[in-house]
């Protein structure tokens, strides 16, 4: 009996990736529009960070959690505890809580990030298309942004910022894309499944 319940409570719950992706590319698309130059890095992008690229990915998460989906779980869970340390990691020297960070500590921080997104990218191999360019271009984003850490270079960091844009509208494809395909009931805009016609 409590199985059976708990198979009709998983039906009626909504699909979390939408809001996972849209708190991941929004966040990301502002804070590479100022790696790119545009503006500086402002309280903005660290709120955006804690609240939506952070908390909204770690509700996410939790909700990809109860519906058994451990790539996703794995996914918003990591990401909004990044956009969390990445926006403390900026404010805690503000604070003098810590010492800014090195350009060599910086570095190793978001090579391991780019680490971690190219194991996760292999897991997008099984799942469609739209995720393999999420996961794909954010691996090169982190891989970019580390060389540009530790070399110095604007100018690796500002085209890191472009690469890091497009990496965001891509992940705001993908969410609008699930949302929309379920909302109309059919294929509105496509996410290309593996081994699937579109």
């Amino acid at each position: 009996m409590a199985s059976s319940e708990s198979q009709r409570t998983d039906s009626i719950l909504a699909n979390p990736a939408p809001l996972g992706l849209m708190a991941f590319g929004v966040t990301t698309v502002l804070l590479n529009i100022s790696n790119a130059g545009f503006y500086p890095l402002d309280s903005i992008i660290l709120a955006m960070g804690i609240f939506y690229g952070g908390l909204a990915q770690l509700v996410a998460g939790a909700f990809e959690f109860r519906k058994g989906n451990t790539f996703g779980t794995t996914a918003f869970l990591s990401y909004g505890f990044f956009w969390l340390s990445f926006a403390f990691m900026v404010m805690l020297p503000e604070l003098h809580l810590a010492a800014s960070p090195s350009a060599a500590s910086a570095s190793a921080y978001l090579f391991m990030w780019g680490l971690f997104t190219l194991l996760m990218f292999v897991g997008t191999l099984r799942l469609n298309g739209a995720l393999m360019v999420v996961f794909g271009t954010l691996a090169l984003l982190f891989f970019m942004l580390s060389a540009g850490a530790y070399s110095g270079n604007s100018t690796v960091t500002q085209v890191a910022g472009y690469e890091g844009i497009l990496c965001g509208l891509s992940a705001m494809y993908a969410s609008i894309a699930q949302l929309l395909n379920e909302v109309y009931k059919r294929q509105v805009l496509p996410i290309f499944p593996v081994g699937q016609k579109n």
